[in-house]
């Protein structure tokens, strides 16, 4: 963490989200909660010196696309920056690598390992990146899912089922196609 923290805590068709940031960049990310006053709880549970603010532009910019993605418009912020002085190189490695999956994409933990030059034994500890990630959404852990495709688990509230309806705004179903044909009723 660089210097003195700010939050923010604003609306969205998801619900209410919360940002903190430092003269870095975005420091914490919080999805949306129940209500206000939980998404500022859940946000400065670790951040208790944190001031409420008016965000500055690239964080403006930041939650514009917080709200644009809720709306279930496309939204990129491989551009935001991010202030993740207090994480290993290797998590930085592994959220750089995750910053790189777009909107309508995903990706699995050992895909994301494979990337970073390491072997298959390494997704595990993609997968502890991805449930320690401080500013979930701007670095899209919901994108990157378990062997075979399969959804896996998500820290945030509201867990897999909160994946299940981030990865559905961008066009993501993990529901079976309809058959290609009709039934024989037997």
């Amino acid at each position: 963490m660089t210097g003195k923290t700010y939050y923010r805590i604003f609306d969205t068709d998801g619900g209410p989200c919360g940002i903190a940031w430092t003269a870095a960049g975005v420091l914490r990310f919080q999805l949306p909660g129940d209500d206000a006053a939980t998404t500022r709880r859940l946000l400065l549970r670790h951040l208790p010196e944190a001031e409420a603010a008016e965000p500055s532009p690239a964080v403006a910019e930041a939650i514009e696309g917080v709200r644009r993605y809720f709306a279930g418009e496309p939204a990129d912020f491989s551009e935001v920056p991010l202030d993740l002085a207090g994480q290993s190189d290797f998590f930085r490695a592994i959220y750089d690598a995750a910053r790189r999956v777009h909107w309508g994409e995903t990706t699995t933990y050992g895909t994301l390992a494979r990337d970073l030059g390491a072997g298959p034994e390494m997704a595990r500890e993609v997968g502890q990146a991805m449930a320690k990630n401080p500013v979930a959404l701007i670095i899209p852990c919901h994108r990157v899912l378990a062997a075979g495709g399969k959804v896996g688990g998500f820290s945030a509230p509201g867990g897999a089922s909160s994946k299940l309806k981030m990865l559905a705004l961008e066009g993501i179903s993990f529901t079976p196609p309809e058959p290609a044909q009709s039934s024989f009723g037997f």
